[in-house]
């Protein structure tokens, strides 16, 4: 039989993250959802777990394989996905699983060696994406340069970066986080790019779609520890970043220099050396500085946090700095204030 595992039932999800270590996979930190399926000792014996989209932690007894338990367990999830009205949905797997999963109508998006494979189960999903940036793009040419920005909010940092690759390049690509796992939403967070960037007048503005994921929802649950994570996910990235490179023609990508996240300069050396492998220069920019600091969106955040408004004319455009003195932004900085930790990258 197969159960919902709730997060409240500690018993039952002590007994899942006991099977996916003995098959040596770790519980992700990022899960919405968990099944198991019991034997007739209702001993749990295969489970899986869903996040937004994605589908992860899937695992099953070794003494109780090639017995269509993954099978039963992704019908299940699916099911799952169905019922949230997701008909795109995502799967992360090795490379030595990943044959299987494609025999059960999952297509590979990118991998990254055999330690990492990305998955949908929409053929064409991503040569549809890819077909859609260039439709963005339209009859623009020229030496063309990508940018990828969560802006948390947007600021003078942001926009220092996107000022120094538009006047370096033709063409520059801009790709805003569409995945909404940060305080301001996507649309948000859009919006106050476009307004603050509406000077450049060689922008292409782009949706990053389900394609490129943010460090907070990568799958790390078959990661040995962190660092082997942030490796993978930055190796994931470039592999699908080549890809929609290759289409749009991009020959740069550029990046702000990081000096007090680990996560952000591992994730940068990483892209350094190998970017180039897919003949893609990467220009890590030295970050725009208010007072001896670097601008960052974790000092707004901290700085509507602490009710220290006065600092933010330093540190956002105009455009950014008009919302959040709105009352549309209200919500949002009450969210902030009664937050536990706005300071992540």
């Amino acid at each position: 039989m197969i159960s919902t595992i709730h997060p409240s039932d500690n018993e039952g999800m002590s007994r899942v993250r006991a099977l996916l270590e003995k098959e040596g996979i770790r519980m992700d930190v990022n899960i919405d959802y968990t099944c198991a399926v019991f034997d007739e000792s209702h001993q749990i014996i295969a489970t899986g777990s869903c996040y937004a989209n994605t589908l992860r932690c899937l695992a099953v007894d070794d003494e109780h394989q090639r017995q269509g338990l993954m099978h039963k367990v992704l019908t299940h999830l699916m099911s799952v996905q169905e019922e949230r009205g997701n008909s795109s949905v995502f799967l992360y797997t090795k490379g030595s699983t990943a044959p299987f999963f494609c025999s059960l109508g999952f297509y590979e998006i990118a991998r990254v060696s055999d330690t990492i494979v990305f998955l949908e189960n929409q053929q064409h999903g991503f040569s549809d994406y890819l077909k859609n940036l260039q439709e963005e793009t339209g009859d623009r040419h020229g030496m063309s340069a990508a940018i990828i920005l969560n802006a948390n909010p947007f600021t003078y940092g942001h926009l220092y970066l996107v000022e120094q690759a538009a006047a370096e390049n033709e063409l520059l690509h801009l790709f805003v986080v569409s995945e909404d796992v940060s305080f301001f939403p996507y649309d948000v967070r859009e919006r106050l790019v476009r307004e603050g960037t509406a000077h450049l007048k060689n922008i292409v503005y782009h949706a990053t779609g389900p394609y490129m994921i943010s460090q907070a929802t990568f799958p790390s649950y078959f990661q040995k520890d962190e660092d082997s994570s942030i490796r993978s996910h930055a190796q994931l990235d470039i592999a699908v970043f080549s890809r929609i490179a290759q289409v749009l023609s991009i020959t740069r990508r550029y990046v702000g220099e990081e000096r007090a996240s680990h996560v952000t300069s591992l994730y940068n050396d990483t892209m350094m050396h190998n970017l180039p492998l897919s003949g893609i220069e990467c220009r890590i920019i030295r970050r725009k500085e208010t007072e001896g600091a670097p601008i960052s969106a974790s000092t707004v955040r901290h700085a509507i946090q602490t009710g220290n408004m006065d600092i933010l004319p330093a540190l956002v455009p105009p455009t950014t700095l008009s919302y959040l003195q709105s009352e549309e932004s209200a919500p949002i900085r009450r969210n902030l204030m009664e937050a536990a930790n706005v300071i992540h990258y």
